[in-house]
């Protein structure tokens, strides 16, 4: 059972230190507004579509990571729950 309940404890850390990395990928994505143009000629103006384009990437990956550590904490959470309602039962059963 200590196995168990260790495995769900392990995933909720797991997933709460993925998210704080994610969160932290979102936060230092970097961005040129949309609608900025060079003046100085078209090959800036590709060098801010391709850093925006970048930091939208970033962004987005950081997003669908914090959906999947979210979703991680979830399922170990419910290993823990189970655990702890299996180890009622059987505390229950033997009382």
């Amino acid at each position: 059972m200590n196995s168990v309940l260790a495995a769900g404890v392990s995933g909720i850390q797991s997933g709460i230190s993925n998210a704080q990395s994610a969160a932290q990928k979102i936060a230092s994505a970097t961005t040129a507004p949309i609608g900025n143009e060079a003046v100085d000629g078209a090959d800036q103006g590709n060098t801010a579509n391709a850093a925006q384009s970048g930091g939208l990437n970033a962004i987005t990956e950081g997003a669908v990571e914090l959906v999947r550590s979210e979703q991680q904490v979830q399922a170990s959470a419910a290993v823990v729950q189970t655990a702890d309602e299996t180890l009622g039962t059987l505390i229950n059963t033997l009382a």
